[in-house]
C-alpha cells in the first residue's frame, strides 16, 4: 500500500507540473484522487476532511486573483508603476529599488500569483518604453519574479500556501501577521541585496523618465479607481474583523471580489462574467485533489516518517529546528511543487510532539521554506510555470538552466536570513 500511494502521488505530480497536451492541474489532481479513492488508500472521509481543510483557503484565493485582475483592468497596477518610475527621476538603481516594493506591496494585498502573473507584464512594457536592451531589462524582470515568491509571507493572503497552512492550524489573521511580517522584512531586505549583488553590473545608471506617459493616463476610469480605494480599505478591515468573529478569510474577500464585480460592471469597466470565467476554478479543484492525495501518503505512514525526521530535528534547539524545517520544506518544494509539500509538512507536523515555541517556529519555518523554496527551480511553483509562460508569449525566453542557475544562488542566502529572522522575532515575542 505504501508503494501504492506513493506512486498515485508521483504520477499526479509528474501530470501537474508537465500538463501534457494543456491539461488543466485541476484534472491531474482530481484524476489522482479518483485513483486513490478506488484503489482504497483513502476513504470518503478522507476526502470529506480535506474538502474542510482546503474549502476557505482556495476560494479566498479566486476571490484575490479576481479583485487583483479587476484592479489590473481599472488601470490601478500600472498607475503605481509609473508613479514609481517617475519618482525614480532618471535614476536606474532607484527605480530598480522601486520595482522591488511595489512587487513586494502587490504581493502582500493581492497574492504572488497576482504579482507576478500582473506586475510583470507591466514591468515590462516599462522597461522597453525605456528603450533598455535585453542585458537591462532582464534585471527587472527577474526582480519581480523573485520578490514575488520571497516577501510572500507577511499576510495569510500573501500566498495561497500561507491560507492552507493557516487554515489547517487554525491561525487567525492578526496573528499570522503578528508573527510573519517582521521575517517578511528580513526576506525584503536580503532579496534586494542579493538582486543588486548579482544584478548589479547590468542595471543601468540612469533613463530617460520624458519616454513614460503620465501616471494618470493609466487610469481607465476615474470613479472606478477613487473607489478602488474605498473598497481596498474596507477589505483590510474585513481581514482584521475575520479573527475577531471568527469568519472565514474567503468570505471577506468573496464580498469584496462581487463588490468590485458590480461596481465593474456599472462603470462598464468589466464585463463580470468574462472574469468569473478567467479566475483560477480549476485551483479550487487542485486543492482538494492534491490535499486527497496527500492524505494517501499520511495514511499509510509517510508522514509520520517525516514527522520523525523533523522531531529530530528540534533536539539541537529552537534555531536548529526552524533552519532544518525551512530548508527541509524548501528542499521538497523546490523538487515537488511548494502546494504538496506544505501539505505534507503540515501533516508531519501536526504528528510530532512539540509545543509551544517550538511548535509554531515549525509551522512558520514550514510557510517561509514553502514560500522560498519554489525560486530555486522552475517547477517548484505554479506561479513560476505561468510566470516563465507569459514571458515566453512576451518574446522573452528564459531556459530552466539558467533560471536554476540564478535561482539557487539568490535564494539560498535569502532563505537562511528570512529563517534567522524568524528565529529572532520568535524568541522576542515568545
Amino acid at each position: 500500500m505504501v508503494y501504492l500511494a506513493f506512486g498515485i502521488f508521483l504520477l499526479t505530480l509528474v501530470l501537474v507540473i508537465w500538463q501534457p497536451k494543456g491539461l488543466s492541474i485541476g484534472w491531474s489532481a482530481l484524476g489522482g484522487a479518483i485513483l486513490a479513492f478506488v484503489l482504497r488508500v483513502v476513504t470518503l472521509k478522507d476526502v470529506v476532511e480535506v474538502t474542510r481543510i482546503v474549502w476557505d483557503a482556495t476560494l479566498a484565493f479566486v476571490a484575490i486573483i479576481i479583485i487583483s485582475t479587476i484592479l489590473d483592468k481599472v488601470g490601478f497596477f500600472e498607475w503605481a508603476a509609473l508613479k514609481m518610475a517617475h519618482a525614480a527621476k532618471g535614476d536606474g538603481r532607484k527605480v530598480f529599488f522601486y520595482v522591488t516594493v511595489l512587487g513586494s506591496l502587490v504581493t502582500a494585498f493581492f497574492a504572488n500569483d497576482g504579482a507576478a502573473l500582473i506586475l510583470t507584464p507591466i514591468v515590462l512594457e516599462k522597461v522597453r518604453v525605456l528603450r533598455f536592451d535585453m542585458k537591462r531589462m532582464i534585471p527587472f524582470i527577474m526582480a519581480s519574479g523573485f520578490i514575488a515568491d520571497t516577501t510572500s509571507l507577511p499576510l495569510v493572503v500573501s500566498n495561497l500556501v500561507n491560507i492552507v497552512s493557516a487554515d489547517y492550524f487554525h491561525i487567525g489573521f492578526l496573528n499570522y501577521a503578528a508573527h510573519m511580517v517582521v521575517p517578511d522584512l528580513f526576506a525584503f531586505l536580503a532579496s534586494v541585496l542579493m538582486l543588486y549583488l548579482f544584478f548589479g553590473k547590468e542595471i543601468p545608471k540612469s533613463y530617460d523618465p520624458t519616454y513614460l506617459s503620465r501616471p494618470c493616463e493609466a487610469i481607465v476610469h476615474e470613479g472606478m479607481f477613487r473607489a478602488s480605494w474605498v473598497i481596498l480599505t474596507v477589505l483590510l478591515v474585513g481581514y482584521i474583523v475575520t479573527q475577531l468573529l471568527h469568519i472565514p478569510v474567503s468570505v471577506v474577500a468573496g464580498v469584496i471580489a462581487i463588490v468590485f464585480l458590480v461596481v465593474g460592471a456599472r462603470t462598464k469597466v468589466i464585463r463580470p462574467w468574462q472574469v468569473i470565467r478567467e479566475a483560477p476554478w480549476a485551483i479550487v479543484v487542485f486543492s482538494i485533489g492534491m490535499y486527497v492525495v496527500v492524505y494517501g501518503l499520511r495514511n499509510v505512514g509517510l508522514t509520520m516518517i517525516l514527522g520523525h525526521v523533523i522531531q529530530s530535528s528540534t533536539t539541537g534547539g529552537l534555531y536548529v529546528g526552524t533552519l532544518a524545517m525551512g530548508y527541509l520544506a524548501a528542499l521538497l518544494s523546490s523538487v515537488m511543487n511548494n502546494m504538496p509539500t506544505v501539505m505534507i509538512d503540515a501533516l508531519a507536523i501536526h504528528s510530532t510532539q512539540t509545543v509551544g515555541v517550538m511548535h509554531q517556529a515549525l509551522v512558520y519555518a514550514n510557510v517561509i521554506g514553502s514560500d522560498l523554496g519554489p525560486k530555486i527551480t522552475p517547477i517548484g511553483s505554479l506561479a513560476t510555470l505561468l510566470w516563465l509562460h507569459v514571458l515566453g508569449k512576451k518574446g522573452i525566453q528564459i531556459t530552466w538552466g539558467q533560471y536554476f542557475k540564478t535561482g539557487i544562488v539568490l535564494t539560498v542566502p535569502v532563505l537562511f536570513v528570512t529563517l534567522s529572522g524568524l528565529y529572532i522575532w520568535m524568541t522576542v515575542i515568545g
